[in-house]
């Protein structure tokens, strides 16, 4: 894309500390310990999408009412998945899977997957995001876009992934020079496929491109045949130890 450019200025030690935001695990019946595991004391969680069919489902899901609750009560911050389609997806569809994730969840606000990213879809973007901030006050709002969107875009929500993809993309990447007017805590980052080897190096150009929330694996996708955010990553422990304490240049 024209707009990026090189890497965004480093910053001191002190002034980033990253945090996890969990794109969404496989329903907790099916990963439960992965669930379990977002709950421990001292876990460096902004949040975790709550997906439980395509969305919220037809009907309040035990299972995730119950690890929905103990992340809540826990202090944590539980988003409900909102697949917009890039753009395709009725807006009163929308707006009705968000209000059931607030009424059957209580969630804390939203991510709308696969977000559009150029121009023309700043509108309806923007149009639902208003009405999702009045479905929930103090909504936090994650856009997914996955790439670099126009700039436009982060004037409307919380925080942005501005990378989505595989660690053979993301540790060649640049960075869109319009970000260096933002905190790093409006970032997000989801890469997959990371070998532990590498996790630091990862880290480092989480902090180094300006994203606070990360999401790190080595899942893969299998040449797009499976989820890689679905399961934990085989490395869980030392994300938390990495992340929690900042990584050092």
């Amino acid at each position: 894309m024209p707009h990026l450019t090189r890497t965004r200025p480093r910053t001191s030690g002190t002034e980033l500390r990253p945090g996890v935001g969990v794109p969404g695990y496989a329903h907790p019946l099916l990963a439960p310990t992965e669930w379990g595991e977002l709950a421990r004391p001292g876990t460096p969680l902004h949040w975790v999408v709550l997906n439980v069919a395509d969305g919220p489902g037809a009907r309040p899901d035990p299972h995730c009412l119950e690890a929905a609750g103990r992340l809540r009560n826990a202090g944590m911050r539980v988003l409900g998945h909102l697949d917009t389609r890039y753009g395709t997806r009725n807006f009163g569809e929308l707006v009705s899977e968000a209000h059931r994730f607030v009424d059957w969840y209580q969630v804390d606000g939203f991510l709308l997957d696969r977000c559009p990213a150029d121009h023309g879809g700043l509108p309806e973007v923007r149009r639902t995001v208003a009405t999702l901030r009045v479905i929930r006050d103090d909504a936090h709002i994650v856009l997914g876009h996955g790439i670099h969107p126009h700039p436009g875009y982060a004037q409307l929500a919380d925080q942005l992934v501005t990378f989505s993809g595989p660690w053979s993309d993301y540790r060649w990447s640049q960075v869109a020079e319009w970000t260096a007017d933002h905190p790093p805590e409006r970032f997000c980052h989801f890469v997959h496929g990371v070998p532990r080897p590498h996790l630091g190096e990862a880290l480092r150009i989480a902090r180094r491109q300006g994203a606070a929330t990360i999401w790190f694996t080595d899942r893969t996708d299998q040449g797009g045949r499976t989820d890689p955010w679905e399961a934990m990553p085989g490395y869980w422990d030392e994300i938390v130890s990495l992340v929690g304490t900042g990584v050092s240049e």
